[in-house]
C-alpha cells in the first residue's frame, strides 16, 4: 500500500485512504487470496492499525476490509452520496469508544465454590444415598440435574451482568456465545459496549468490581479496549 493520506469531504469530514496496487489488490486477486488466512490476517492487522491510530478523533467510522475505489473522486462521490447515513453514524458514535467484555465459566473452580446451602445438601444427599444404596442411574440423574441447575444459574448471572453494563453504556450488543471458542471454559458472554469517553473511568471500575465478585464464584471476566466503534457502525 501507499502512504496513508487524507481526502477532505468537507471541513467536518475526512476520508483516510492509501493507494492499493491493482496487481495485489484487484478484485480477481483478492477473491483468489481470500482462502489464504495468513494473507488476509496481515491485511486485517494493517487495516486495523490505521483505523485505531485515529481513535482519539471526535468520531471514526471504520470501513470494511478491502473497501477499494478506482479513484479518489469515486471514493468522495460514494461518501457524499451516502452522507445522510454517514452523518447518522457519526452522531451515534461521536465522543464514544467501544469496550469488549467476555465471561467464561471455569467448571473446576465453579464446582469448588458452591452456592450457600449446597454443601449441606451434598452431605444430606451422600448420607441418603449411602443409606439407600443409590444406583448408578440415580447418580447420573443427579449429575444431569446439577448440570442443568448450573447452566441456568450461569445464564442468570451473565444476563444480570450484561444488563448492569448496558445501563452504563450508550449502546450494547451481545454476540451468541456459542459462536466463539473458549480455552478456559464455556463462553457465556461476548459483549460490546459503546461508552462515552467521559464515563470510561466509571465503566472500567464497574467491570473491575464485577470481575472480582464473579471471580470468587468461578467466572472469569476479561475486558478489552478501548477500540474504535467497530460493532456500532453496522446498520
Amino acid at each position: 500500500m501507499g502512504p496513508v493520506r487524507l481526502l477532505e469531504v468537507d471541513r467536518n469530514l475526512w476520508l483516510v485512504v492509501a493507494d492499493a496496487p491493482l496487481d495485489q489488490y484487484g478484485e480477481e486477486t483478492i477473491n483468489r487470496k481470500l482462502s489464504d488466512l495468513d494473507w488476509v490476517s496481515r491485511a486485517a492487522v494493517a487495516h486495523e492499525a490505521v483505523v485505531e491510530s485515529f481513535i482519539d478523533q471526535r468520531a471514526v467510522l471504520p470501513m470494511k476490509l478491502f473497501t477499494i475505489f478506482t479513484s479518489d473522486d469515486r471514493a468522495l462521490d460514494q461518501v457524499r452520496g451516502d452522507r445522510r447515513r454517514v452523518d447518522a453514524m457519526v452522531k451515534r458514535v461521536a465522543n464514544h469508544v467501544e469496550w469488549g467484555v467476555r465471561v467464561t465459566l471455569d467448571l473446576a473452580r465453579r464446582s469448588a465454590s458452591p452456592r450457600p446451602g449446597a454443601k449441606a445438601k451434598a452431605r444430606r444427599s451422600v448420607r441418603a444415598e449411602a443409606a439407600a444404596g443409590a444406583s448408578y442411574l440415580s447418580q447420573k440423574k443427579a449429575q444431569r440435574d446439577a448440570a442443568v441447575e448450573l447452566a441456568e444459574h450461569a445464564r442468570e448471572t451473565v444476563a444480570a451482568l450484561y444488563d448492569r453494563l448496558a445501563a452504563r453504556s450508550t449502546l450494547a450488543k451481545r454476540r451468541m456465545a456459542s459462536e466463539l471458542p473458549a480455552q478456559s471454559g464455556p463462553m457465556l458472554l461476548d459483549g460490546a459496549f459503546l461508552v462515552q469517553r467521559s464515563r470510561v473511568t466509571a465503566f472500567r471500575a464497574l467491570i473491575a468490581r464485577e470481575a472480582r465478585r464473579l471471580g470468587r464464584l468461578g467466572y472469569q471476566v476479561t475486558m478489552s479496549g478501548p477500540w474504535p466503534p467497530y460493532t456500532f457502525v453496522k446498520d
